[in-house]
């Protein structure tokens, strides 16, 4: 039967249209888990370092002497590769740290009793050299009187500060005897047991990737804090060292001390320089008669610093370990607040550990770049 001129079959033409997705729910950019996930290790990041504050006593020796003992594990490896046992290892690097350290002190200790009996004496003739100020405090104030300011400076002359920060000062620096007696156990300890320590952290875990990383992270930490001990004794014991005979030279008194000062002032990046140029301008200002004689000795060790941390220390470290000056100074900030000057000490160490354990359990990749 043929079909009807009007009823011939056409073929059919789909046309696409694209779905609108309104209807559709978005996922949104930032999950309630992942939120909650974040908000709990903030929290969990936060009590540990409460606990790390209010137990200072005991993790601050502990912690001490565990990045101390890994950075002393290679000297202990070379020891032991000589035939000497590792206990008595332990015991000739404890004792031979120890007798550098005291021997620096002993250099310092003995001006600064000296000096110590004659504070009236050293404290008038400051006095006196602190009276060149007298003029431009007062052209300042009178500056500030005709502007209608406040007077930020009083009209007396320049007087000394009262020093009821000393005992606290002091309180904060030094260590309590069961403190130092828990580090130097600890460290000794450590350092003779660290090879059973390590053999028993690779075997906590049961799969093979999990060991071979966990080597390699100890692997590293321990190579790079090793160096970063010798390199930086090294350089600290060459800056007091050209410090001491910058000091000489220029006629200073007790050039040794401030040499030995100087070298352990500047294991404290960024604050230990600037201690010691204090330092210097102040002993300068009381041995020297005029401004200019007191000022050459700072301005020396200024240049020698601005030399070593610019040049010299990112020529060494810089190339086994790229540290961000940034994240050195705010390291150096918080662990100086919450455990004092040895925090200050082990604030580079951590900081060496922390992007060591970064590169290894979240390895870098490309970036995606638009």
């Amino acid at each position: 039967m043929r079909a009807l001129p009007n009823e011939r079959a056409h073929p059919t033409e789909l046309v696409g249209e694209p779905l609108t997705d309104s209807d559709v729910e978005r996922p949104p950019v930032i999950r309630r888990t992942e939120l909650v996930a974040f908000a709990l290790v903030s929290l969990l990041v936060i009590c540990v370092f409460a606990v790390l504050s209010a137990a200072k006593a005991f993790f601050l020796p502990v912690v001490a002497a565990f990045v101390v003992g890994t950075m002393l594990s290679p000297a202990a490896g070379f020891l032991e590769r000589r035939r000497i046992p590792r206990a008595v290892s332990a015991v000739l690097i404890v004792t031979a740290v120890g007798a550098g350290v005291t021997f620096l002190v002993g250099l310092i200790s003995s001006p600064v009793m000296q000096w110590s009996t004659h504070l009236p004496e050293l404290a008038d003739r400051f006095r006196e050299k602190m009276h060149i100020f007298d003029r431009p405090l007062a052209l300042w104030q009178e500056l500030q009187n005709m502007l209608g300011g406040s007077s930020a400076f009083p009209t007396a002359p320049f007087q000394l500060p009262r020093v009821e920060w000393v005992q606290p000062a002091l309180e904060f620096l030094s260590p309590t005897f069961a403190e130092f007696l828990l580090f130097i156990a600890t460290l000794m300890l450590f350092i003779a047991s660290w090879r059973d320590l390590r053999r028993a952290l690779i075997l906590t875990f049961t799969g093979h990737e999990s060991r071979l990383r966990t080597l390699r992270i100890l692997n590293a930490i321990e190579e790079h804090l090793g160096g970063y001990l010798l390199m930086v004794t090294s350089i600290n014991l060459g800056v007091g060292a050209v410090t001491g005979i910058i000091c000489a030279l220029v006629g200073m008194p007790n050039p040794a001390g401030l040499g030995a000062l100087a070298a352990i002032l500047n294991f404290l990046p960024i604050i230990g320089p600037v201690a010691m140029f204090v330092i210097l301008i102040l002993v300068g200002l009381i041995a020297f008669p005029t401004l200019g004689e007191g000022l050459i000795a700072p301005a020396a060790f200024a240049a020698l610093t601005f030399l070593e941390g610019h040049f010299v220390t990112p020529a060494i470290i810089g190339r086994r370990l790229e540290l961000n000056a940034l994240a050195v100074f705010i390291g150096l900030a918080f662990w100086t607040w919450l455990w004092g000057p040895m925090g200050g000490f082990l604030s580079s160490p951590l900081l060496i550990v922390a992007l060591i354990l970064r590169d290894h359990l979240w390895p870098p990749s490309e970036p995606n770049l638009p």
